[in-house]
């Protein structure tokens, strides 16, 4: 299809900036509800919360935003995505409204604190597992003409195993995230799993791929038998060096957390962005493969966007606001860096 450009690339490339900026940033502190369960007493569990209470309400603006640009700007996909996912998409949203009300109740509750403890963990779980079984649905194709069973006919085990596959990832970046906001065992132990998901998520990453290639004879052209072939094998090459590295940073913490030595600092944070990069070359590989479709084989975002009309009525909204939300998102980070200290009061 030749490329069109014009208002609808505009807000279709928008679109995929605010899918990313909301998978990495609400990505990490889901992460941290995953890995909930995975430590054990009300010290670790108060460390968790407190080190996502100042960020986990504005990492989540950019699923609104992102929300808000689909309709606005591509009405069609709007509707047909909405209705072919409505059940994966409500339970998300039940599974997020349990894990904010968590934040508000745990620091206030005693004899409650177990089941907000629960809320916490199993709401954030289940909004990771949505999105992945979501992203697996999209990705093996669903039938936008048969809306009133399409979003059970999309339950196989490929859509299954892409909502284990996201949980796994959000795990990692959770553990990437605690790593370099911790001190102590909860830095040691968040990087010893993470190397421990890493494995799991590469392999996902690997199944994931060899099933799309296998099953898509568009996408397996257009990754095999196109000029840009070589230029694209940079995408899994970088992938692999990423979680080379990731693997021996963790690694690294640990050895010199064990041996009582001071760690130094980048050992500490680059996790986080290598696992952040990690999460950004899956992605370009995504949209390489699906381009230039958002109901993947049968909408592409130039037949979904709306009236030239309506998207330049839009233009000066985003042009406003998407610069205030990466300042105060920026900001925010900018405010709360560094680690997160223990103390008895709430976030």
């Amino acid at each position: 299809m030749e490329l069109q450009l014009g208002l609808p690339l505009f807000y279709f490339l928008l679109l995929g900036f605010a899918i990313l900026m909301y998978v990495l940033l609400d990505g990490f502190d889901l992460g941290v509800g995953i890995l909930y369960p995975w430590f054990n007493s009300d010290a670790e569990h108060d460390h968790l919360m407190r080190s996502v209470s100042h960020v986990w309400d504005g990492n989540e603006t950019w699923l609104v935003f992102g929300g808000v640009i689909l309709f606005g700007a591509f009405p069609a996909a709007y509707a047909a995505i909405a209705s072919s996912l409505y059940l994966p998409i409500m339970l998300m949203l039940i599974g997020l409204i349990f894990r904010g009300v968590s934040f508000e109740y745990r620091f206030k509750s005693h004899s409650s604190k177990i089941w907000w403890n629960r809320a916490f963990a199993i709401g954030s779980s289940l909004a990771a597992f949505c999105q992945g079984l979501m992203l697996g649905m999209l990705v093996q194709g669903v039938d936008s003409s048969g809306l009133s069973a399409s979003s059970l006919q999309g339950l196989t085990p490929f859509s299954l195993f892409c909502g284990l596959a996201v949980m796994a990832g959000y795990a990692l970046l959770g553990c990437t995230y605690l790593t370099m906001k911790s001190r102590g065992a909860i830095q040691q132990k968040a990087a010893r799993y993470g190397q421990r998901l890493l494995l799991f998520v590469m392999l996902s990453m690997l199944l994931v791929s060899l099933w799309t290639l296998y099953s898509q004879a568009d996408i397996r052209a257009r990754w095999f038998g196109s000029v840009y072939s070589l230029a694209l094998m940079l995408l899994p090459l970088s992938a692999i060096l990423c979680a080379r590295l990731l693997f021996r940073d963790l690694g690294r913490v640990q050895r010199q957390f064990a041996a009582a030595a001071d760690i130094n600092n980048r050992h500490e944070s680059r996790p986080f962005w290598l696992a952040a990069a990690l999460f950004l070359l899956a992605f370009a590989g995504l949209v390489v493969g699906l381009f230039p479709y958002l109901l993947p084989r049968q909408l592409s975002f130039y037949q979904a966007a709306a009236p030239d009309s309506s998207l330049q009525f839009m233009l000066p909204g985003v042009l406003i606001f998407v610069p205030l939300i990466l300042a105060y998102t920026l900001w925010g980070y900018h405010i709360f860096r560094g680690k997160v200290e223990d103390f008895e009061e709430g976030y």
